[in-house]
């Protein structure tokens, strides 16, 4: 799955990071938060490395 938007890309990331034990899982808020407890390494992945140049800053409200 491909991140929607910038916020959601740097937040997965985030919870990558925190996954793979470079950060502390404790330092992670919010949507990281989350998503560290409930997607696999592969599917942080995915979404962390979606190119950020054409997404938006944040996802419009659909």
């Amino acid at each position: 799955m491909k991140a929607k938007s910038k916020k959601q890309q740097m937040a997965a990331g985030a919870a990558l990071s925190a996954k793979r034990g470079e950060t502390k899982k404790s330092d992670l808020k919010g949507a990281s938060k989350q998503m560290e407890k409930t997607m696999s390494e592969k599917e942080l992945d995915e979404m962390a490395s979606t190119k950020r140049k054409s997404l938006p800053k944040k996802k419009s409200g659909d």
